[in-house]
């Protein structure tokens, strides 16, 4: 097994720093919008030992990179042209087919520990140059219920992280550097469900012009947003069904 990948905190931009700094307010930011029911579930899952669910295999990392430039404006906003990296898996994938994700996957027994699970998943994914980026910090492992998996986010960080592209078809549809600005767009918010667990299991979700996204990346999403203080006030009171709002994709016209 390699030596484990280091964090590089001290590499972050000021820009990014509000999230960096409060990285450890993101699960509660997370789970404010989980019903009681869902919460409870996902905080027993979490909760158990780390080494028996990695030796039953279900131990997984994603990369959350944020790319743009060092410096960021006077106000101490986001920069225009600064993107976070998302997928679109394969519509013929066993879970979370179509779903728009962070780039990641599960745990090889060659890892040494998420982020490098996090860095090779992402670079098999999108062909990325993991060279080139710089890892910040990691959010805490959480449950995934319908895969059954503990996920931990791995934070990142790259001025250029070079050509991203689709590697697999099989398994990716779509691979983008979606500019952060169009997750704070109050018109791209919306809340999600699945049909057949109501609305009130619905989480917050993003409708870009190639993409929904929802589920635990929405969720995560949401929670950045909030606790970096970029989120911007939208209606929470929009709610649709998963399938309605799939058909939704594609209607914006322009980029995100």
């Amino acid at each position: 097994m390699s030596s484990a990948v280091p964090l590089a905190p001290d590499v972050c931009p000021p820009w990014l720093r509000p999230l960096v700094d409060n990285v450890a307010q993101i699960p509660d930011a997370y789970r404010r919008r989980l019903p009681a029911d869902l919460l409870a579930m996902v905080t027993a899952k979490a909760a158990s030992s780390p080494s028996s669910a990695r030796s039953r295999g279900r131990e997984a990392a994603v990369l959350v990179l944020f790319s743009g430039p060092q410096s960021g404006p006077a106000d101490g906003g986001i920069p225009d042209d600064a993107d976070l990296l998302v997928t679109v898996r394969a519509s013929t994938l066993r879970h979370h087919a179509g779903q728009a994700a962070f780039p990641g996957g599960a745990f090889d027994p060659t890892d040494a520990g998420p982020v490098a699970t996090a860095l090779r998943e992402a670079h098999e994914e999108t062909g990325i140059d993991v060279g080139r980026l710089h890892p910040l910090a990691t959010m805490e492992r959480t449950f995934i219920a319908p895969s059954q998996f503990h996920v931990v986010p791995v934070l990142a960080y790259s001025p250029d992280p070079g050509p991203v592209a689709v590697v697999n078809e099989a398994e990716t549809a779509v691979v983008a550097r979606v500019p952060v600005r169009a997750f704070t767009n109050p018109a791209n918010r919306l809340m999600v469900y699945r049909g057949g667990l109501g609305r009130r299991w619905a989480g917050p979700a993003f409708l870009l012009n190639e993409m929904l996204v929802w589920g635990f990346t929405g969720q995560v999403i949401s929670a950045m947003l909030d606790v970096a203080g970029w989120a911007l006030p939208w209606d929470v009171g929009d709610v649709r069904e998963l399938d309605e709002a799939m058909v939704l994709v594609g209607d914006q016209g322009g980029p995100p």
